[in-house]
């Protein structure tokens, strides 16, 4: 799946011509704490979120700094602090740093992104843009929400022919192999009337859970009786 595909096209969105006091409007109707900022040409120039609004001088949050703040603050951070507090239009209080993701960008790409940069949503443009940089036509938003919808999607509704306990056994065996947790000892794996039981010892309970969860997506598989025990402290001292 790509961001074509899960993005919400029915984008809330300002024109930086706009003022604050139209944004915070905005926000609060939409139900949204940020927006994506566009010019006449619909092209992404910034995004204006709740952060971008919390010091402001018209209700007495602006910041105010100590005496020695001020002394050692330049003059450029002094006139920046200003703008934001005083400034009245979205181009002067806007974050210009948007990151941004093509149409085409896997999921994995956006989820990077999200990651990486600390951020709840993602403006998606149209156009030759590559991920992350600031151009492009806004044709859509990806935010948390939109790739929970996208896991959702995927939640298995059809039934599975059962395969028989002998064929189910081979193909948890072989769900359980070659991953970098799987456990240098043997581990035991028997299958009745799709109910799975895990016997043996691995290095710790991160890693019994691993083989839990790999069992469970087998498919045919129903239950997991997990029996697998932690190594005890005098073996995994001598391997």
């Amino acid at each position: 799946m790509r961001a074509r595909d899960i993005m919400s096209t029915d984008v809330v969105c300002i024109n930086a011509k706009e003022s604050v006091f139209d944004a915070a409007q905005l926000m609060l109707g939409a139900g949204v704490s940020a927006v994506p900022v566009v010019n006449d040409k619909g092209t992404v120039v910034g995004i204006v979120s709740e952060a971008d609004l919390l010091r402001r001088v018209e209700i007495g949050t602006a910041a105010k700094k100590s005496w020695l703040s001020r002394l050692v603050s330049s003059e450029g951070a002094a006139a920046h602090e200003f703008v934001a507090a005083h400034g009245r239009r979205i181009a002067d209080v806007m974050t210009r740093e948007v990151v941004t993701a093509g149409e085409d960008t896997p999921l994995g790409g956006l989820v990077d992104l999200m990651e990486r940069h600390k951020i709840k949503r993602i403006p998606i443009v149209r156009g030759g843009v590559r991920d992350g940089v600031r151009d492009g036509i806004l044709a859509g938003v990806v935010s948390r929400s939109d790739l929970l919808r996208a896991v959702l999607s995927r939640e298995p509704d059809q039934p599975v022919l059962q395969p028989t306990d002998r064929a189910l056994r081979e193909l948890v065996v072989a769900a359980l192999e070659g991953h970098p947790w799987t456990s240098k000892w043997p581990v035991n794996v028997f299958a009745n009337d799709g109910v799975v039981h895990l016997w043996g010892f691995v290095e710790g309970e991160e890693v019994r859970k691993a083989y839990r969860v790999a069992a469970e997506n087998v498919p045919g598989v129903r239950r997991v009786k997990n029996h697998l025990r932690g190594l005890p402290a005098s073996v995994a001292m001598g391997t």
